[in-house]
């Protein structure tokens, strides 16, 4: 699937989902956990099944890869939650050329949320990913998280800051099992129904290269039930992707209870 085909399914299959919104409680907001790798804190309406799904398109020298992430989010009540994701495509090719097309792992997380005030909240989510993909696009075994959250109000700007630690499934020999991971992100209103993104992040494991990027993202919200992003995600050194381009969708699916 060439990424020109995986844009026209992401355009279709997201003016199909428009057509949902219709179901949803009209004064329930979406919260939106897209386009940052950071996470926040808060989670959605109790009982607002929400709906993320978007394009990622990714090169690092010869290699590229492009899929299509989504993401289903339901909470419980304001301090319990479930997230379900994975790519429901994916199209890859590696150094050598060799092509690879199927679905993705799939990753189930439970959330915790700590709401401290209005303007700051502390997370915790406890995430495993199956190995649903074949190896040659995913690692073929099982991967578990634990993932920390601080989320704060600084005037206008919100920051999510992340430290993750991650159980591999797989490791090369001589590297080690566990990686770390850590983001920061930054988001701030810059006019009537549009936001920006701005994110450090990385990643550090034993015997491997450091992995870090920057990444900026334009968010328009044409109403607090739908919010479409797109942006930018650039390597900072040769471990990391050299660029990463991406849009997407946050929408209501409807509301449970």
């Amino acid at each position: 699937m060439s990424s020109s085909h995986i844009l026209k399914w992401l355009s279709a299959s997201a003016l199909a989902s428009l057509s949902l919104i219709a179901v949803a409680d009209d004064d329930a907001g979406v919260t939106p956990y897209r386009p940052s790798v950071s996470s926040p804190a808060q989670l959605p309406l109790p009982g607002q099944l929400e709906l993320e799904m978007g394009l990622l398109s990714s090169k690092q020298g010869n290699a590229r890869r492009d899929s299509l992430p989504y993401q289903l989010k339901l909470a419980f009540n304001p301090q319990w939650g479930i997230l379900i994701g994975g790519e429901a495509v994916v199209s890859a090719r590696d150094d050598s050329g060799n092509r690879a097309r199927g679905i993705g792992d799939t990753t189930l997380v439970l959330k915790r949320a700590f709401l401290i005030d209005d303007s700051s909240a502390l997370g915790l989510e406890f995430g495993i990913k199956t190995p649903t993909a074949k190896d040659s696009i995913g690692s073929g075994k099982t991967d578990y998280s634990i993932n920390g959250i601080y989320s704060q109000d600084i005037g206008k700007v919100h920051m999510d800051a992340n430290l993750n630690f991650v159980h591999l499934g797989i490791a090369d020999p001589g590297t080690s099992s566990t990686q770390t991971g850590l983001s920061a992100s930054f988001s701030t209103p810059i006019a009537d129904k549009w936001g920006a993104t701005a994110e450090l992040s990385g990643t550090h494991r034993s015997g491997s290269d450091n992995t870090s990027q920057i990444l900026a993202a334009l968010a328009y919200s044409p109403s607090n039930r739908m919010t479409i992003d797109f942006g930018v995600a650039k390597g900072l050194n040769k471990a990391s992707p050299d660029l990463s381009l991406f849009t997407g969708i946050v929408l209501p699916l409807g509301r449970l209870w």
